[in-house]
């Protein structure tokens, strides 16, 4: 048995501005049969975090939640029937909310080691980015060496390391992003645009005159069809977001069905293309095989932090308590890479 432990939390408490997060502290009980206590040591901030602060994330808990969408830490505790040798140990979990806690409690078959050597800030830049981007280039979209693809938003999160794997992977890329960003966009291999110019689209069209095989959107809205133009004959949208409608009043889920119904019709147009919604949970009923489709994932895009494939894109970090300004920063859209929170 351990003493309880009393875990400093950052609140949520409804819709608030930044600054309107609130840091408590909550006692957590010993870990039940199958869990274990994970003592953060980076968690961060994704756009899910930025959705749900103005009550627009598709299925986010009632309010006052604690947010928090993925989280490494080491394992301080574990429950009956829970190997105690993880004790210790580095690991990597994505919580969809409850990570920006100084320890909480984990279904341990939730957790995916880090590997020795990997800075947890680091690994915490890959979590529900890097399992996103590698399911949605190699799983979703399945695209091969040769291919060009356009990344909107490649400068953020997501779009930053999916740059990197579609690179390895000898995919060419086009990635808008402001003309800060640029030179990073380039470093990381791929071709800028101007996301801000009007005439974006005509600039990527410039640039691959015959079309292009994917195109990663996270954007949605009226621009969710100029994507679709975009591809060529048997080309593949992946929408994974509805940024465009984050400062919308009225349903959270109003702007996910509308896009999904868009893409679900045109893929009974005639011209060979597809279009898909990405959806992290997707599968979770199946909950072991969806556990070990995660597992899988992500220890193959934290090999490749490991051995310095992919480069962590850590725009600032802050400690816990400062978790507002964090959440700020990254809404500033002025970043390039994952607002990381330490302890």
């Amino acid at each position: 048995m351990i003493d309880t432990i009393t875990a400093t939390t950052i609140v949520l408490p409804g819709k608030v501005g930044t600054d309107g997060l609130q840091v408590g502290t909550t006692a957590l009980a010993a870990p039940a049969a199958g869990q274990v206590i994970l003592e953060m040591e980076a968690t961060g901030v994704s756009f899910a975090e930025q959705q749900m602060r103005r009550g627009k994330y598709y299925d986010q808990p009632p309010f006052p939640f604690v947010p928090g969408y993925d989280v490494v830490g080491t394992v301080t505790a574990t429950g009956p029937d829970v190997d105690r040798a993880m004790i210790g140990r580095r690991f990597a979990a994505v919580t969809k909310i409850g990570g920006w806690a100084s320890s909480l409690l984990v279904d341990a078959a939730d957790l995916v080691p880090v590997p020795d050597g990997v800075d947890a800030a680091a690994a915490e830049t890959v979590l529900v980015n890097g399992i996103t981007a590698w399911q949605m280039l190699h799983r979703t979209a399945k695209v091969r060496a040769g291919s060009t693809i356009v990344v909107l938003g490649a400068n953020g999160g997501v779009g930053s390391t999916l740059v990197q794997l579609a690179r390895h992977a000898g995919i060419k890329v086009i990635g808008t992003a402001s003309p800060r960003h640029h030179d990073a966009v380039r470093a990381w291999g791929a071709t800028p645009v101007d996301y801000r110019d009007p005439k974006m689209y005509e600039r990527i069209r410039e640039l691959a005159p015959d079309g292009v095989d994917a195109v990663f959107d996270h954007v949605g809205g009226a621009g969710l069809t100029e994507s679709w133009r975009l591809l060529r004959r048997g080309g593949t949208l992946v929408s994974y977001g509805t940024a465009a409608t984050k400062d919308d009043e009225g349903s959270s889920r109003l702007p996910v069905l509308k896009s999904f119904g868009r893409l679900l019709a045109w893929n009974f147009l005639p011209n060979g293309k597809g279009a898909h919604f990405y959806n992290f949970w997707a599968g979770r009923r199946r909950l072991a095989t969806f556990r070990a489709r995660l597992a899988d994932d992500l220890t193959q895009v934290l090999r490749l932090l490991a051995d310095g494939v992919l480069v962590p894109q850590i725009a600032a970090r802050f400690p816990l308590a400062d978790a507002g300004a964090a959440l700020a920063l990254a809404e500033s859209r002025t970043v390039a890479g994952k607002v990381v929170i330490v302890p």
